[in-house]
């Protein structure tokens, strides 16, 4: 049976820390909510992929990732995609365009394609909310972000790839760019 998973880039703990805070604060507030996974900027949107074969993205990203060098992120502000999604806004920088758009031909030579994703394109983003946002709670969560400044840099230097395990999203392997991985048991 297929296992679902997804490849990232995973900011440092004082970014995660600042993204868990606001995530806790509009779960309060508005009862939203957001995927069970770490904060993460999403390279490679979830897919399904077979467990027992799962050496074979493991074995692409290593091969990716040592041609790769890490990538600047930055984050500014918030954005929206409305009416139901509340993010950190990240930088559409060219570093980070070219490692997504490199990493999606690398993936599709391995039978990772997903077209519904080359129609929407790349949008790089944290999630801060998505899940209980009707069109009210979303104009009153979206005026109140809009308005808040922050402003975040930090270097990619790792591709994660997350599984999910029945309940959430766990981190499974990190690899990191332009050098070695550090795989996990599973």
């Amino acid at each position: 049976m297929p296992t679902r998973f997804f490849i990232a880039l995973i900011p440092p703990h004082e970014i995660q820390d600042y993204a868990d805070r606001t995530i806790q604060e509009l779960t309060d507030r508005f009862q939203t909510r957001t995927a069970k996974a770490p904060p993460h900027v999403t390279l490679q949107p979830p897919f399904l992929w077979k467990l027992d074969e799962v050496s074979q993205i493991e074995d692409c990203l290593q091969r990716f990732a040592q041609t790769r060098s890490p990538v600047s992120v930055t984050i500014s502000g918030f954005g929206a995609f409305a009416p139901r999604v509340l993010y950190l806004n990240v930088l559409k920088t060219p570093e980070l365009l070219s490692l997504q758009s490199g990493l999606m031909l690398d993936l599709e030579q391995i039978g990772i394609d997903d077209p519904k994703n080359k129609q929407r394109g790349f949008s790089p983003h944290l999630t801060v909310a998505s899940r209980n946002m009707t069109k009210p709670v979303f104009k009153t969560a979206w005026a109140e972000l809009q308005g808040r400044s922050v402003e975040f840099e930090f270097v990619g230097d790792r591709l994660s790839l997350l599984i999910h395990d029945g309940q959430q999203w766990q981190v499974r392997s990190g690899f990191a760019l332009g050098g070695r991985s550090d795989l996990k048991d599973s």
